[in-house]
């Protein structure tokens, strides 16, 4: 169940706002502000349990990326979701949770395009990535997989929808 939270942290960390956003600093801009939303665990043991998140973003003061703090709730368990990442010499890096040294895990690197984001997750041997797509300004899907037998494996989508008024539009140069 812990990889399920360390995996559900992922999905709310990668919170964007806009459609067309030309980098990636704008891109972990439109984080600002607070979210929730659905997801549901499409494979594995737990295949089929939905939750619930709602959390706040925000930007580091000196680098590139994002800081995420709120909860995720299934049933009437919570858990404290929390993550930091940033980008220093055109690589991401990052904690979940206390990271793989804990009970999180790391993000080792990433790659952006204009509308997704692609971050590698590792938690020793568990490998996988975060895709985040954007719908609109308002709204965006994630998804988590692993890698299993050399393929991806989805086990993990969300919708997230904008809680408050903020929006970002436009780039950052």
């Amino acid at each position: 169940m812990r990889y399920i939270v360390v995996f559900l942290s992922l999905a709310i960390t990668f919170i964007t706002n806009s459609a067309a956003l030309a980098s990636d600093a704008a891109f972990f801009k439109g984080i600002e502000g607070q979210w929730s939303g659905p997801g549901e665990i499409v494979a594995g043991k737990y295949k089929g349990t939905k939750f619930v998140c709602t959390f706040d973003g925000s930007n580091p003061k000196k680098d590139i990326g994002m800081i995420i703090d709120g909860t995720c709730r299934v049933g009437v368990f919570s858990q404290k979701m929390s993550a930091h990442i940033t980008k220093k010499a055109g690589k991401y890096k990052g904690a979940f949770l206390d990271g793989a040294k804990g009970e999180g895990m790391d993000v080792t690197g990433g790659r952006y395009t204009q509308n997704r984001i692609i971050v590698d997750i590792l938690r020793n041997e568990l490998k996988g990535v975060m895709v985040v797509n954007l719908n609109d300004k308002n709204q965006m899907k994630g998804t988590i997989s692993v890698r299993h037998n050399g393929k991806l494996i989805p086990v993990i989508g969300m919708n997230l929808s904008r809680l408050d008024s903020k929006s970002v539009t436009g780039s950052v140069n």
